[in-house]
C-alpha cells in the first residue's frame, strides 16, 4: 500500500471524519446562532410594540382622567398614529366605532379583551393569512367621540387600543432568509479553510507514513520524524520509534544469539570431527582410541549442556510458570555449599549461619541459581579467593548474597555480566566447561520467581551477587 492510497478520502479516513464532524458542528453552531438572532430580534420588536401600546394607553388614560372630553374619531386616530387603532365599546361590549388597525378584527379583539384584566395587554394572532394584533382595554368615563358625518355622538364605556404587531414581519422574514444565505456561505468558506488546515495538520502523519514505508523497504535505521514539541503526533511518533527500537534490539539479540550459539557449537564439533578424521586415517589405535572417545564424550557433554541451557532460557523467556512448592532457601544454600566444598576441597567456601528462609517456588531452579552463583565465584577467581554465602531476612523479601574477595570486575564489563555468551575471560571459562549462560540463567530464573538480581563489584576488592526473592508468592 503506497502513501497516496493511505491518504485518500476514504470513508474511514481520519481527515474525512474530522471534516464531517467539523461540518456538523459548524451547521449546528451557525444555525443556532441564526435562530437565536431571529428570536431575539422578534422578541425585541414585540417588546417595542408592547411599550408603544402601553405608552399610548397611559397618555389616553391621562387625558380621560382630566374630565369630560369630546374627541373627533379621525383626530383620535391621528393622535395615536399608525400602526395604532381604536375600538369604542359600550357597557355591553358592543363595538360602537373602530379605526386604524383595529377595524379588520374589532369583534374578536373586544371579545378577547373582555376576558382579560383591565390594563393588561392581550394578543390576537388572527386566522391564517391575517396579521397579528396586540390590544389593551382602558375605561373611558365621560369621553364623547364625535364621528364625522354622523348625527349622533358615541359615548363609549371603554376604549380598546390596538397595534399591528406584524408590520415588521416581512423585515424579520427577509432577515431570516439573509441569515440562511450567510450561514450557507460561511459554511462553505469555513469548510474550505478546514480542508486547508487539515491538509497542513496531516502533513506530519504523511511524513510518518513515508518513514514507515522506508523502514518496511529495509531501511532499518530510518525513524519517524519528531519535533519534540509535545504534540499528540509527536508523542505518537516517539512511541512508534521506541517500538521500532525495541524490535531492532530484539532482532539484534536473536542474530547475536544465533551467531554465539553457532560459535559455541563450532568448537566441540571441530574437536569431534578432528578426532573422527584422525581415527579414519588410522592415527588412533590402542590406548589412544580410549583417549579419543573420552575427548569426544566431553565435547558431546558440553554441547548437551549448552542445548539444555538454551532450552531453559527459551522456556523462561516464553513466560512459562515455574513450579510452586514450599522451599527453604537456607537449606538449599547449605546443600550447594556442602557440594562445592567437596568438589573444591582446597577452596575457602562457607556460609554464614542463617535461620530458615521459607519461600514458594521451584526448588530445582533455585538450586540451579545457587550452583551457578557459587560456581562462577569459584571458577572466575584465583585459588586463594574466599567465597561466602549470606542470607538476610528483610520485611518484604529474602536476600541471598554470594560474596568473594577476588580481583573484581572492571566497571566497563560490569553492565554486560548478564549478557548471554559473554565472558570476561573466555579461555578460563571454556577450561571449566562454562557456556557463558550462567548469569543469564540466574537472572531469568529469579525474574520468573518475581525477584531481583544485582551485581556489585570493585576491582581489587571483590564481587557481590545479590538475589532478592519475595517471602510469599501466590500459587498459580
Amino acid at each position: 500500500m503506497n502513501l497516496r492510497s493511505r491518504l485518500t478520502w476514504s470513508r474511514s479516513s481520519v481527515r474525512l471524519r474530522l471534516l464531517a464532524g467539523l461540518a456538523v458542528l459548524l451547521v449546528c453552531g451557525l444555525t443556532a446562532s441564526a435562530a437565536i438572532s431571529a428570536f431575539l430580534l422578534e422578541e425585541f420588536i414585540d417588546k417595542r410594540y408592547e411599550r408603544t401600546l402601553q405608552h399610548s394607553a397611559d397618555r389616553l388614560t391621562e387625558v380621560i382622567e382630566r374630565g369630560p372630553q369630546t374627541a373627533d374619531a379621525d383626530q383620535l386616530a391621528a393622535l395615536l398614529g399608525s400602526p395604532l387603532g381604536v375600538i369604542a365599546v359600550d357597557p355591553d361590549d358592543k363595538v360602537l366605532e373602530s379605526t386604524g388597525s383595529a377595524t379588520r378584527a374589532a369583534g374578536e379583539i373586544v371579545e378577547l379583551c373582555a376576558t382579560a384584566p383591565v390594563g393588561s395587554i392581550v394578543t390576537y394572532e388572527g386566522d391564517e393569512g391575517q396579521h397579528g394584533l396586540a390590544a389593551i382595554r382602558i375605561p373611558s368615563p365621560g369621553l364623547i367621540v364625535d364621528r364625522a358625518g354622523a348625527d349622533e355622538v358615541v359615548k363609549p364605556a371603554a376604549l380598546v387600543l390596538t397595534i399591528d404587531t406584524s408590520v415588521d414581519d416581512s423585515t424579520i422574514g427577509s432577515l431570516i432568509k439573509r441569515q440562511l444565505a450567510l450561514v450557507g456561505a460561511a459554511l462553505l468558506v469555513l469548510l474550505g479553510l478546514a480542508v486547508i488546515v487539515l491538509r497542513l495538520g496531516m502533513r506530519p502523519l504523511a511524513r510518518m507514513a513515508r518513514s514507515a514505508d522506508a523502514i518496511a523497504e529495509g531501511h532499518l535505521t530510518e525513524r519517524l520524524p519528531t519535533n519534540r514539541n509535545g504534540s499528540e503526533v509527536d508523542r505518537l511518533a516517539e512511541a512508534v520509534n521506541r517500538a521500532f527500537d525495541a524490535q531492532a534490539r530484539a532482532e539484534a539479540t536473536v542474530r547475536s544469539l544465533a551467531a554465539d550459539t553457532s560459535h559455541e557449537l563450532r568448537t566441540p564439533l571441530s574437536t569431534i570431527s578432528g578426532w573422527l578424521d584422525l581415527h579414519r586415517q588410522g592415527g588412533v589405535s590402542g590406548p589412544g582410541l580410549e583417549t579419543a572417545l573420552e575427548h569426544i564424550e566431553n565435547e558431546v557433554g558440553r554441547m548437551r549442556l549448552l542445548v539444555e541451557d538454551l532450552a531453559l532460557l527459551a522456556r523462561l523467556d516464553a513466560g512459562r510458570p515455574v513450579e510452586q512448592s514450599d522451599v527453604d532457601l537456607a537449606a538449599l544454600a547449605a546443600g550447594v555449599i556442602e557440594d562445592a566444598q567437596i568438589m573444591y576441597p582446597l577452596r575457602s567456601i562457607s556460609m554464614a549461619s542463617a535461620p530458615p528462609a521459607p519461600l514458594i517456588g521451584d526448588a530445582n531452579r533455585l538450586q540451579q541459581v545457587l550452583r551457578n552463583l557459587v560456581g562462577n565465584a569459584v571458577q572466575h577467581t584465583p585459588a586463594q579467593t574466599a567465597v561466602l554465602v549470606e542470607i538476610r531476612h528483610n520485611r518484604d523479601d529474602v536476600q541471598l548474597s554470594v560474596i568473594d574477595d577476588g580481583p573484581g570486575i572492571s566497571p566497563q564489563d560490569l553492565p554486560r555480566v548478564f549478557e548471554r555468551f559473554w565472558r570476561a575471560e573466555a579461555s578460563r571459562s571454556r577450561a571449566y566447561g562454562g557456556s557463558g549462560l550462567g548469569l543469564a540463567i540466574v537472572e531469568a530464573i529469579v525474574h520468573a520467581h518475581h525477584g531481583q538480581v544485582n551485581v556489585e563489584s570493585e576491582v581489587g576488592v571483590g564481587t557481590t551477587v545479590t538475589i532478592r526473592l519475595p517471602h510469599r508468592q501466590r500459587r498459580s
